[in-house]
């Protein structure tokens, strides 16, 4: 209805250039072209989506330079903590410690923040979620096995691949209830946790083994 109101004044506003004369007695009407309102509306509107799309492929440009930075600090990270650091001399180790603290200075002088839009609700499962991997956390020094079983059970409701174990279905309830960006972050959290744990487990077993060896080299010069 509203459209033909907009269609019927467009059409008498163009009837009325058509019947006045210009300078010259000429008529302006065959050369007059009436933008409605309409018109302009649509072409608006066709600017706005076009300048979503740009818009979401800029918070994903963002995004992706947030798990960049992340990725950067846990190799650097892993660097520092490796066996291979413990099997060199003092000196190189001392050298090579300043460069991996000059790296991770200059990548935590980037900033990248994208805001995830939360309703109540999502606020609260984020916090919920965010509560429960944490009491794991805390306790991985108490029994790192159990941790590693707890966080692949968490892990195991974020991923819709057939999780290799079970599923913590109280998690999975309080996951879904999160903003799909929130998702992909605990996702992410849980991966990291989970790869910083087999970093340990692998640490601790060849250090078990390199104390095996010398004892039994000690064992068999006294023999």
């Amino acid at each position: 209805m509203a459209q033909a109101k907009i269609s019927a004044k467009a059409s008498e506003g163009v009837q009325q250039q058509q019947q006045q004369p210009q300078s010259g007695g000429q008529l302006r009407g065959r050369f007059y072209r009436s933008t409605s309102m309409a018109d302009r509306s649509s072409r608006l509107l066709e600017n706005l989506d076009q300048l979503e799309l740009r818009v979401e492929a800029f918070r994903d440009a963002a995004s992706a330079m947030e798990q960049e930075k992340e990725t950067l600090l846990e190799m650097i990270h892993n660097i520092q903590n490796s066996q291979d650091m413990r099997h060199i001399s003092e000196g190189e180790r001392e050298e090579l410690n300043l460069t991996a603290n000059r790296l991770m200075g200059r990548t935590l002088t980037v900033e990248v923040s994208v805001e995830t839009i939360r309703n109540a609700q999502q606020q609260e499962s984020l916090q919920h979620a965010t509560k429960m991997i944490d009491e794991i956390v805390n306790k991985l020094l108490d029994d790192l096995e159990d941790a590693k079983i707890r966080l692949m059970s968490l892990y195991g409701a974020c991923t819709s691949d057939v999780p290799a174990g079970p599923i913590d279905q109280k998690f999975q309830s309080v996951v879904i209830g999160c903003a799909i960006e929130d998702q992909k972050k605990i996702k992410r959290r849980l991966e990291t946790l989970l790869r910083n744990l087999e970093n340990s487990e692998k640490s601790i077993t060849l250090l078990e083994h390199q104390k095996s060896s010398i004892r039994q080299s000690c064992n068999s010069k006294q023999d």
